[in-house]
């Protein structure tokens, strides 16, 4: 018997990113740096909200937002300075950026320039899919058939100048965290992917659209329930393989195939017990990489603290290491796929498919993904509501939260420092760049490359070359905005809220009684107030409490996304709200908090209570409600029926008696 080892050829890993940018380019430098240093293999830029809406860092609406969910990159030189010494030819980027995708292209491409870059070489993908953004996420910016054009347009232009970027990276990640089921998420997705390839046919030649087609990706999510999310990836590869040689009569397999990366789930993620986010982010990472069929390729993994701040490197880096152990360590990537030929996979696979098959036909039936925006928006907020139900009735279980509640203490949070905190002066200092910026720049320069950018929006010219023009030239961010709003317009999204109740009654009876008995105290119906202020678009929780506020009896006001203080303020007093509710998830909670408390005051609404619920530290709450806020909720507080409790006794005149 031979002793001699078996060779065995193992499969290539998957790109390990981690999603990351904060406070500055400067400080977002030296953490790429850093992390591909430790073996991270590719780079995702998380860009702050100012940058992800078109607007620049002193913009009334930034006010509190600059740098906060990610870096801010305001013209050209923040570009320059966030890939400083990283050479972009040899970089695999990925740019989650969507309503201003084709300016932050833009940058990128003139900072290559700057390098020496072989553009034609450059590799990675902007996410550019906008159509999600008015469903669950609000970074939109125009209307949704000007922003399908700019899709297009960045798609179409790669093709002729940057063969091997992924010009859409269609993103059904956020569909799940806003409720989605996995049918919803399936048949949405590929009806974006869909609305994106019709309109793409018509700006590239015939024989070049297949590699089109081979050019788009998607970036998805991963949910607990790991078996059905693996048996999910394997039906959209199925599914999307149909799509492209039955739609678009793609022939060749390579152009066909699914391609994909993921963030696993962060919805599930508990700020009660943290500890255990460890297991469930390793087992939802399971679902995308366990089968070779359907397997990532490329995969960015939450820290086990998201719920309660902003993770630290060290915690970017303990997610890092759980993808190297999985891809190193184990025998993984030695072998076939493990569940070809599985009868319950298969099952489940099929199951899948025929129910997002039923979707897609609804959808079509509604002019396609552009035209079911409001259907698809108010079925998410009706999945999130009965996902939510289910786990305040304990019919869904998770660890620590409605289950298993009484433990030990963790020691990853009894000490100081468990999360990042970001920098304060990290604003004033990107403001004071920017200004610097402005001085220095050729202003004719800018004001000529911004009336080409305004020309090519308005004649339906492809807006990347202008847009590249302007990158050069100087422009900034918010300078880009202003043309494509004042051309195409400024987009108001659905909420996905009706103003009718809905039908449920399970555990509503008691709250339906208590509004009702404060309301004919008041002399008339409670009315809440619900509000998002500044730029964070995340409205899923948002819209539970105003849909569980409509369904016990409250009269809610709920306009959506992207208020400032003064407005929501001018809509209390209008509406003469009794409580006002405010949800921020971006971390720009103090700020805008104690600009809206003052501007409570002045108006004479001193006495509204307000309540804020978002991704708030334990010592921001405290802060709160030393400003005058009433309640403080956090991710912990998922029982919306207390709240709702809370919420009456807030403006209960036998309460205030009482007292």
């Amino acid at each position: 018997m031979s002793d001699a080892k078996t060779e065995i050829a193992r499969d290539k890993p998957w790109l390990f990113r981690t999603y990351a940018g904060h406070s500055t380019a400067q400080a977002s430098n030296a953490l790429y740096r850093t992390n591909l240093s430790k073996g991270q293999t590719g780079l995702s830029v998380a860009f702050d909200l100012p940058t992800q809406t078109g607007y620049d860092s002193d913009h009334e609406l930034a006010r509190g937002e600059v740098g906060k969910v990610g870096v801010p990159v305001a013209h050209l030189g923040d570009m320059r300075m966030l890939f400083d010494e990283i050479p972009l030819e040899q970089m695999n980027t990925s740019m989650t950026i969507n309503a201003t995708a084709p300016w932050l292209l833009a940058l990128y491409i003139a900072v290559a320039e700057e390098q020496g870059a072989d553009v034609s070489k450059l590799q990675g993908t902007v996410q550019n899919d906008i159509i999600k953004e008015y469903l669950s996420r609000g970074t939109y910016v125009c209307p949704p058939h000007p922003s399908l054009r700019m899709i297009t347009d960045v798609a179409a232009y790669t093709r002729e100048h940057l063969p091997k970027w992924n010009p859409m990276n269609v993103c059904s990640y956020h569909l799940q965290e806003a409720g989605a089921t996995p049918e919803q998420e399936l048949a949405f997705a590929l009806a974006t992917a869909i609305a994106v390839l019709d309109d793409l046919k018509k700006k590239v030649p015939a024989e070049a659209f297949p590699a089109m087609v081979g050019r788009i990706s998607f970036f998805v999510n991963a949910g607990i329930r790991f078996v059905t999310e693996m048996c999910k990836m394997r039906a959209f590869v199925e599914l999307w393989d149909e799509i492209t040689r039955d739609r678009y009569g793609v022939e060749d397999p390579k152009f066909r195939r699914f391609r994909y990366g993921v963030q696993v789930n962060s919805l599930g993620l508990t700020e009660q017990q943290p500890e255990n986010n460890v297991y469930r982010i390793l087992i939802e990472m399971l679902a995308v990489t366990l089968s070779k069929n359907a397997r990532a390729r490329a995969v960015q993994l939450p820290a086990w603290n998201e719920a309660l701040g902003l993770p630290r490197p060290f915690d970017q880096q303990w997610s890092l290491r759980m993808q190297q152990i999985l891809a190193y360590e184990t025998d993984l990537l030695e072998y076939d796929d493990l569940f070809e030929d599985n009868p319950a996979v298969e099952r489940k696979v099929a199951a899948l498919k025929e129910g997002a098959r039923a979707e897609l036909d609804t959808l079509d039936g509604m002019g396609g993904a552009i035209g079911a925006i409001d259907y698809m928006k108010s079925r998410l907020v009706e999945a999130n509501a009965e996902r939510i139900s289910r786990i305040e009735e304990g019919e869904t279980v998770v660890v620590g939260v409605n289950r298993w509640t009484v433990g030990e203490p963790s020691p990853l949070t009894t000490g100081e420092g468990a999360i990042m905190k970001a920098d304060p002066e990290a604003e004033a200092d990107q403001i004071g760049r920017l200004n610097a910026w402005r001085t220095e720049r050729d202003e004719a320069a800018v004001k000529a490359a911004l009336a080409r950018l305004r020309q090519a929006a308005q004649d339906g010219t492809n807006i990347m070359p202008a847009s590249i023009e302007a990158a050069k030239a100087g422009a900034t961010t918010g300078e880009w905005g202003d043309v494509v709003r004042a051309v195409f317009g400024q987009y108001r999204g659905p909420t996905g809220v009706s103003a009718n109740p809905s039908n449920r009654t399970e555990g509503l009876d008691g709250i339906r009684d208590e509004v009702a008995r404060v309301s004919a105290a008041l002399g008339r119906r409670l009315k809440f107030l619900v509000g998002k202020p500044g730029l964070d678009g995340h409205s899923n929780g948002a819209e539970q409490i105003a849909a569980r506020a409509r369904d016990v009896g409250m009269d809610i006001t709920y306009e959506g996304i992207r208020l400032t203080p003064a407005e929501i303020v001018e809509a209390a007093g209008r509406d003469a709200a009794h409580v006002v509710g405010l949800s921020i998830l971006s971390g720009s909670h103090l700020p805008l908090i104690a600009d809206l408390i003052e501007r409570m005051r002045a108006a004479g609404l001193g006495h509204v209570p307000v309540i804020v619920g978002g991704i708030i530290p334990e010592e921001d709450a405290t802060r709160l409600r030393a400003m005058g806020v009433a309640r403080v909720y956090t991710p912990k507080d998922f029982e919306l029926n207390r709240i709702m409790f809370d919420i009456v006794g807030l403006v209960d005149p036998a309460s205030k008696a009482a007292e």
